[in-house]
């Protein structure tokens, strides 16, 4: 069965930088869109970044262009987030999804996914 499997979250000061990773099982990989979301307390969960695995085309929520970089490596399975330039506002749990099959990749609705990882926190303090 798929499974979806998040590392690297942890707490970091305001201006930091953390590298979020996604290790997907269970599929092939590149036919799948794969996604980052957030949801902090009391809040929706939201779309971060997206990114089609076969072609690597990208989408990215407007809060976090710039600063955040969303990569995969197919021979690894793995899809990255890479989180520069933290801001406290970023402080959230992070999952990882995938979109099977990958239709309209450049949508981040979260309720387009239909595999979730477990999630991993991410904690911006100033």
């Amino acid at each position: 069965q798929v499974k979806l499997v998040e590392s690297g979250g942890d707490s970091v000061q305001a201006g930091g930088s953390l590298r979020l990773s996604c290790a997907a099982s269970g599929y092939t990989f590149r036919t799948g869109c794969m996604g980052w979301f957030r949801q902090a307390p009391g809040k929706e969960r939201e779309g971060v970044a997206g990114i089609q695995s076969g072609t690597g085309r990208t989408i990215y929520h407007d809060s976090v262009k710039g600063r955040f970089t969303i990569s995969r490596n197919n021979a690894a399975d793995t899809v990255y987030l890479q989180m520069n330039s933290l801001k406290p506002e970023d402080t959230a749990m992070y999952y990882c999804a995938a979109r099977l099959p990958c239709n309209n990749w450049y949508v981040l609705a979260p309720s387009t996914y239909n595999y979730w990882g477990q999630g991993t926190q991410v904690t911006v303090s100033t």
